[in-house]
């Protein structure tokens, strides 16, 4: 799929060009586009952008100095596979600044935002179910599904600061692993929308104390889950195995 288009390479240059396809490539690997431990190749992507191989060097420099690729012997630029320690320290944190949003949002929330919790969650159930049974769903189900939940509930906290750190650590690692796994594992699905469920209650009942914890506890459940599936195909995916994604 060619960005060709919407590049504007004439209007960009310099490090706006290379931040552009930084961002770009980014982009692809965050929705799965480009796998995990899948080789980043100059010239396909300098095709691919329209543009000559300096600035997707220096794009794929800067993405490697931001931890989401490596430059491995004899394969050159790969998508880095996060190791399962870094999953559970990140989503550590995050389940602390969720908490944090969670328990906010219980003074802020209005019942309109209350049912768009509820109807984000619902709907993110039946489009997975839909797509697990090999149903025609339009789009399948991505990690943006999941994260508008998240997203909402951290926006409502009205601590602006606290939603971007929140964002920029789920954007430490690819979204759409954790979306597979609401879609393949039906127990993993289940859990994670009555979990929703008893967040959105917990905010109804105006109890902040139990909205931030059954935040943190489904945070840290999450982390779980993504670790694991990154133990189970790591030995693999380091080795540049197919099928990881």
């Amino acid at each position: 799929m060619s960005d060709t288009a919407g590049l504007n390479v004439e209007a960009k240059n310099g490090h706006a060009l290379v931040d552009d396809l930084a961002g770009r490539i980014r982009g692809r690997i965050m929705s799965g586009e480009i796998a995990i431990g899948a080789q980043l190749r100059q010239a396909e992507l300098a095709a691919d952008f329209g543009v000559s191989r300096t600035p997707v060097r220096e794009a794929l420099r800067q993405l490697q100095s931001g931890g989401l690729i490596e430059v491995l012997p004899n394969r050159g630029a790969v998508v880095r596979v996060p190791a399962p320690w870094e999953v559970r320290e990140a989503y550590e944190v995050r389940a602390e600044l969720e908490a944090l949003a969670a328990a906010r949002a219980v003074s802020r929330i209005t019942g309109e935002q209350m049912e768009e919790l509820r109807r984000v969650n619902q709907e993110m159930y039946d489009h997975s179910v839909a797509e697990s049974r090999g149903e025609p769903v339009g789009l399948p189900v991505s990690q943006g599904d999941n994260d508008r939940f998240h997203t909402l509930i951290a926006d409502i906290s009205g601590n602006a600061r606290l939603a971007k750190v929140v964002n920029d650590v789920n954007e430490t690692f690819p979204r759409n692993v954790s979306a597979q796994l609401i879609v393949s594992d039906t127990r993993h699905r289940d859990e994670n929308f009555r979990e929703h469920e008893r967040i959105v209650a917990a905010l109804a009942a105006g109890d902040a104390e139990a909205a931030a914890a059954e935040m943190r506890e489904h945070v840290v459940k999450a982390g779980e889950q993504l670790a694991e599936w990154y133990e189970k195909r790591s030995s693999t995916v380091f080795r540049g195995g197919a099928g990881a994604q």
